[in-house]
């Protein structure tokens, strides 16, 4: 699975942060890799450089065979809380998807 990290003005990622973002997308959804081709992460912080509750949000977007993307999101105080929830969203919506590719 290939995964591109896409940020927003207000944030500049390090390489150990990129890394560490990859693993938890790897690890949170080693179970569909057969599924998922690309995936890209956006990254924004909603408020820009004012200070806010839940203002950081992670975009997952999955590019699956043979079917149409699929994209979840997920707000928090912080970007790996974001990223857990957004990683938990989609791995409810490919266990649906995976579900029914296993009943056709």
């Amino acid at each position: 699975m290939t995964i591109q990290l896409n940020t927003d003005k207000n944030l500049t990622i390090h390489q150990e942060y990129e890394e560490k973002i990859k693993n938890e997308i790897n690890k949170g959804l080693a179970k569909f890799d057969d599924l998922i081709t690309r995936m890209e992460v956006h990254l924004s912080d909603e408020n820009g450089s004012k200070e806010g509750i839940d203002d950081k949000r992670c975009l997952l977007e999955a590019r699956i065979s043979g079917r149409e993307p699929i994209a979840v999101s997920s707000l928090g105080n912080s970007y790996d809380l974001a990223l857990h929830g957004a990683i938990t969203k989609l791995k409810n919506k490919l266990e649906t998807i995976a579900g029914k590719l296993k009943t056709h």
